[in-house]
């Protein structure tokens, strides 16, 4: 049985794989900008000239990006007998979602989407071996 964790936010993803008495780690960087959107009122004075902010754009672009970085992820999970995601904010959500609109194959493994804090590599392993450990009996 191949158990793996993924811990992913936008800059990363962390791909724990558990075994008896270990846990290798790999660290996937993503290529995903951040958009500081720049926009309102160019003068502080009332009724000034207004920019368009063009949000589409941004999150369109932001959309293809999260896509190819779960592109590059695929490949390294789709051997896992069980896959388990943790993650802050939305990411793991829509990691999930991207696995059950396109993976359906490596979406039928994920057994638990959680939430998760920004942690230390060390805190990442324990989280996914212990959680593997403590549901060994429910699989």
């Amino acid at each position: 049985m191949k158990n793996l964790g993924i811990w992913i936010d936008k800059e990363k993803a962390h791909i724990i794989s558990v075994k008896e008495e270990s846990e290798d780690m790999t660290t996937i960087p993503s290529e995903i900008e951040n958009y500081r959107i720049h926009g309102g009122s160019g003068t502080r004075l009332k009724g000034g000239p207004q920019d368009v902010v063009q949000d589409s754009k941004y999150l369109e672009r932001e959309k293809h990006q999260f896509r190819a970085y779960v592109k590059t992820i695929v490949p390294l999970i789709q051997d896992a007998d069980r896959i388990v995601i943790f993650g802050p904010a939305e990411a793991r959500d829509r990691f999930n979602k991207e696995l059950n609109d396109n993976y359906k194959d490596v979406a039928k493994k994920v057994k638990d989407v959680l939430i998760a804090d920004s942690m230390t590599d060390n805190q990442t392993k324990a989280l996914v071996r212990d959680y593997f450990n403590k549901f060994k009996s429910a699989f």
